[in-house]
């Protein structure tokens, strides 16, 4: 059987022997740009509250199409899995991000951990977008996209990771030195820097491939929106603020489509990976876990379990780490929390079909059991305190949060297509995060047959090849 690296390799060399000579038969393919904006829990209904300054996101759907309400995600409702769907057309359970990270079973009794270190290889199952585009010849780039960590996809690339200039492209990194974007300093150095100020380096550094290199295809992600409505909240002042800085650096990307003299060939795709929701609340499913003498602490840090539940915000993962009880024990701790306060709703396998995830059984990341909390409820990893239900303080989670099922008017995110081939003023319904990837694949002339979802037709002028 072929191991991830052997078929990843297999299917990119497959994807350039059959895509190259289709591409170079489409003449103008080499003359379009797109630039996909990603603005972390950029909520849809964000778009339409008065009290949000956003000249910038504004003018691109009046220009062009908007998803009205938002565009549905998919669960879970978190960053790395949505981004990935964004560019593949598929769901999590297929493309196989599941997490902010790879989910690592590790025996009996030893707990589940979240490994962010990981190449795209190891997270990702399916080609990308950006993998047929590159493919195909066209020029790519990306800066700070989950789950591209030495992607050989990209001609310039500044990834999401924690030690993300390590692995920045060493030329892209040489010129955002030289230009005062960044010091020539340890990865600590950049990650002490606030939020605020990564976004302003990020943003920076996509206006200068862009007025330097003009990719064809361009995924630049900002995360200060996510991180203020974390310890905010959306639709605060501070909220606010997060969403006009947003706005700002969107301008700033649109300057530089303007000074590299490729507007009149440019679409500009502005998503976001899930919106938000106020969650003042808690719940803390392992400290119930605890008291019913399934997972161990020492110190107040978790050393044993049988069970317990990994927080994804809206939802918990339930993981035991004994196979040949897991169903037993899920269907315990199913009548354990189901009907507590703040408890929505207790999944076991036969349901993963509700949220696109395969049975545990196929995929050891797949957890073996989702508990879903109530809205104003976050699910906390805390396993220290006494009950279920606490304040988000006690239970060091956020006052905003996402991870909620899909299903959630508030998880719906801002979709907003402009420029060349979109058809101005549109506005259109019923819209989820998997047409993305096809509908890119189409305004570069391209052909990209994994996604699940269809191109949004129905944006596109008669000018964009059918």
């Amino acid at each position: 059987m072929l191991n991830m690296k052997q078929w990843f390799s297999n299917v990119t060399a497959l994807i350039t022997a059959s895509l190259i000579p289709w591409v170079l038969a489409q003449a103008d393919a080499t003359d379009r740009h797109v630039v996909l904006i990603s603005i972390d829990g950029f909520a849809g209904y964000l778009v339409d509250d008065p009290k949000v300054p956003l000249p910038n996101i504004r003018r691109l759907a009046e220009e062009g199409c908007i998803v009205e309400g938002g565009m549905t995600v998919s669960d879970p409702s978190v960053t790395w899995p949505n981004h990935t769907t964004l560019v593949t057309g598929l769901k999590p359970g297929r493309h196989g991000v599941l997490a902010n990270g790879v989910l690592v079973r590790g025996g009996v009794g030893v707990p589940v951990k979240i490994d962010s270190n990981r190449d795209q290889i190891d997270l990702v199952r399916v080609p990308t977008i950006a993998d047929v585009a590159h493919a195909a010849g066209l020029r790519t780039a990306e800066v700070n996209w989950p789950c591209t960590r030495n992607s050989k996809s990209f001609d310039d690339q500044f990834p999401d990771v924690p030690n993300s200039l390590d692995y920045t492209t060493p030329r892209l990194r040489t010129e955002l030195i030289e230009k005062g974007f960044l010091r020539d300093e340890s990865q600590a150095s950049f990650r002490s820097v606030s939020v605020v100020g990564l976004d302003y380096v990020w943003t920076e550094a996509a206006c200068h491939l862009i007025r330097q290199r003009k990719p064809h295809l361009t995924l630049v992600h900002l995360l200060n929106n996510d991180a203020t409505h974390h310890r905010r909240g959306a639709q605060t002042q501070d909220g606010y603020t997060a969403n006009a800085y947003a706005d700002m650096c969107v301008g700033r990307i649109l300057d530089a489509i303007d000074d590299a003299g490729i507007r009149e060939t440019t679409t500009v795709i502005l998503v976001a990976d899930h919106g938000f929701t106020l969650t003042p609340k808690a719940i803390r499913p392992n400290v119930v876990l605890r008291k019913a003498g399934l997972l161990t602490l020492d110190g107040g840090e978790l050393t044993e379990a049988q069970v317990h539940v990994v927080p994804e915000g809206g939802v918990g993962y339930v993981y035991c780490t004994n196979p040949a009880t897991a169903s037993q024990r899920a269907a315990f701790v199913q009548k354990l929390l189901l009907g507590q306060e703040g408890v929505a709703d207790f999944l076991l396998p036969d349901r993963f079909n509700e949220v696109g995830f395969p049975h545990p059984r196929e995929n050891n990341q797949v957890p073996d059991a989702i508990v879903v909390a109530k809205d104003g409820y976050g699910v906390s990893g805390n396993m220290t305190g006494e009950t279920l239900v606490t304040t988000y303080q006690e239970a060091r989670t956020a006052l905003g949060s996402h991870g909620f099922l899909a299903k959630s008017p508030k998880m719906k995110a801002m979709c907003i297509l402009s420029g060349v081939g979109i058809r101005p003023g549109g506005k259109i319904q019923g819209v989820d995060n998997t047409a993305v990837a096809p509908t890119i694949a189409k305004l570069l002339g391209l052909k990209y047959d994994y996604a699940e979802g269809k191109p949004l037709s129905n944006v596109f002028v008669t000018s964009v090849d059918q």
